[in-house]
């Protein structure tokens, strides 16, 4: 069982401080969000974490790599 994308973004938010510009649009998606199979708009929410993903390379850290993985994980 997965946890909410927006439980998971909650937790981004305590962690990640500075957001970086290009990953807050889809950081605030995922706040939308309570399941993978659901879509934002016109985008799926495994689109959303994708690119999230892709544009989260500056944050790190044990939150940020436990978190990631279990990103990662809810993707098909």
């Amino acid at each position: 069982m997965n946890r909410p994308l927006n439980a998971i973004a909650y937790e981004i938010r305590q962690s990640w401080k500075n957001v970086n510009y290009a990953a807050k649009p889809y950081l605030d998606a995922m706040g939308g969000l309570s399941s993978i199979e659901e879509m934002y708009y016109a985008d799926s929410a495994e689109s959303v974490v994708m690119y999230f993903l892709a544009n989260a390379n500056s944050w790190r850290g044990e939150d940020a790599r436990r978190i990631k993985a279990e990103l990662k994980g809810m993707l098909k």
